[in-house]
């Protein structure tokens, strides 16, 4: 890259995530004209075509789509020594911007804040509540610095890593008349009324998929991205939902709702930590996510120790 500037391989990096001059122009607070520009003079040191521009947008070509994940990790490593040299200094300080699922939210956010918080007084948080597809856009436009979401398939600019495999709950009220934390096969629980996220969501099409594949007649569906209304409903009502353990834990004694896990066959869901490729995460992202990812593995503890003592009242 010695003939190429940063700002050069900035643009050919924005045009390859945005598929487009016009809103990679915008992420850099450029020019259309001006990204072309230096688009082209990459193009001419190169020798080489990076994209094919067509009415539908722009490509990457494959000498493209591989210089750009050159110039990504080029790019991460520059922001990596930044990070470094401020770690040195001993202290966490900046603005840390997370978005987090209701999943996240409910029962896992706020032990996490307890501990996190006092510890560093000096980190300015930010934290946006949503669903997977809204926050995703987010990390891409780099409102956020990472969101924790459903895995998915990935899209270019995003890095993921697996955050947790989870086990999928079924919750009642306790008009249903289902007992405590006792496994469950949903194609038994009739009539079988259930609230979904609406079809836009990750969680929807896996939630379907098991549905049709195991036989689940469903009676009546109502789709509702609203996760408190969700919760308050099926309480109040005979319908049903099927939510992760993570957001399920508190309700295992609260007497509200009704707990059971899903089986024969268990359903799982997965969450992956998406942050922008071009980029390292922060100090305090990394101190965050550690104490987040801790506060998980203890609610996977409670989560056992329960079943643990069922069975021990079962064998009584």
């Amino acid at each position: 890259m010695s003939n190429t500037s940063l700002r050069q391989v900035r643009a050919v990096i924005a045009v390859c995530e945005e598929g487009s001059f016009t809103r990679a122009a915008g992420r850099e607070n450029a020019t259309q004209s001006g990204i072309s520009q230096h688009v082209a003079a990459v193009e001419r040191a190169l020798g080489v075509k990076l994209f094919e521009r067509s009415a539908n947008g722009v490509t990457p070509t494959p000498a493209g789509l591989r210089y750009y994940k050159r110039c990504v990790a080029a790019v991460g490593q520059l922001e990596s020594a930044r990070e470094e040299a401020r770690d040195l200094s001993g202290r966490v300080s900046g603005d840390l911007r997370i978005g987090l699922m209701p999943t996240f939210t409910r029962a896992v956010l706020a032990p996490t804040l307890k501990d996190f918080v006092p510890r560093h007084p000096e980190v300015r948080l930010h934290i946006v509540e949503g669903y997977s597809s809204v926050l995703t856009e987010m990390v891409h436009t780099e409102e956020l610095d990472f969101a924790v979401v459903p895995a998915f398939e990935g899209r270019i600019g995003l890095r993921s890593r697996l955050l947790v495999r989870d086990r999928e709950m079924l919750l009642s009220g306790s008009g249903r008349g289902l007992t405590p934390l006792a496994p469950v096969r949903l194609k038994d629980c009739q009539p079988f009324k259930v609230v979904v996220p609406g079809p836009d969501n990750i969680r929807r099409r896996n939630l379907d998929t098991y549905f049709q594949t195991h036989g689940v007649e469903v009676e009546a569906m109502l789709e509702m991205d609203a996760m408190i209304g969700t919760l308050e409903f099926v309480a109040r009502s005979d319908w049903m939902t099927v939510l992760p353990s993570l957001i399920s834990v508190n309700d295992i004694s609260s007497g509200g709702l009704v707990v059971n896990p899903i089986a024969d066959p268990p359903l799982y869901a997965e969450f992956v930590v998406i942050e922008p490729s071009r980029r390292p995460l922060s100090g305090q992202a990394r101190l965050f996510l550690e104490r987040f990812e801790a506060e998980i593995a203890f609610i996977h503890r409670v989560w056992s120790q329960a079943f643990a003592a069922k069975r021990a009242r079962a064998t009584r």
